[in-house]
């Protein structure tokens, strides 16, 4: 089993305020997510432990950017998003 059987993926770009490392600028970011939900019905063609595991599931956000660019004119430069939270459950 995989998780497109258990997920519809969906792609959302969320707001978020960061500052630039190297020119200490602070600016709101759009960041990319993609919100995998769990889907109504199970799959017909799993066994036992797959139904168990589709019960357990819950709908989640994964993030999908790691570097932004940093929007004053001056600087420019690529910087990670500082924090590590990279899965969100909804």
């Amino acid at each position: 089993m995989q998780e497109k059987d258990i997920f519809d993926e969906k792609t959302e770009v969320k707001k978020a305020t960061y500052a630039c490392p190297n020119c200490r600028e602070r600016n709101e970011y759009d960041v990319r997510w993609m919100k995998r939900t769990k889907k109504k019905n199970p799959p017909r063609h799993l066994n036992q432990q797959d139904q168990a595991r589709f019960q357990k599931s819950r709908d989640y956000m994964v993030r999908i950017d790691d570097m932004l660019v940093c929007k004053n004119m001056r600087c420019r430069r690529r910087f990670d998003i500082p924090s590590s939270q990279t899965v969100v459950f909804i």
